[in-house]
């Protein structure tokens, strides 16, 4: 059950990776220039104000050397790329064990 509800996660998330790909290479013909949406537009997006206690929470609470070179160059990845990562890495962890060549199941 659980091996099923990763998958469908996996999937949601590729799905939303190729429409993220979709909506920035759009972006990018009508622009006239390569344009990507980062991971910190679409939280800032999604989470306005949670997004910004971020920040002050990280450097107060956790290493501050977490946020400014690690957090902040995650930060800038494209959306799609991420997306697709974690899908994929998601696919693999779930999928079903290979059967053993050349054992018997029977007891």
């Amino acid at each position: 059950m659980i091996r099923f509800l990763v998958r469908v996660v996996a999937l949601l998330l590729l799905a939303g990776a190729f429409v993220a790909l979709v909506l920035d290479g759009t972006r990018s013909i009508a622009g006239g220039a390569i344009t990507f949406t980062d991971v910190g537009s679409v939280a800032t997006a999604l989470f306005p104000q949670r997004f910004a206690l971020v920040q002050p929470f990280i450097e107060q609470r956790l290493w501050p050397f977490l946020w400014n070179p690690v957090l902040i160059i995650f930060l800038g990845l494209p959306i799609a790329i991420v997306l697709a990562v974690v899908g994929a890495i998601l696919l693999m962890v779930s999928r079903p064990a290979v059967a053993k060549i050349g054992y018997s199941s029977r007891p």
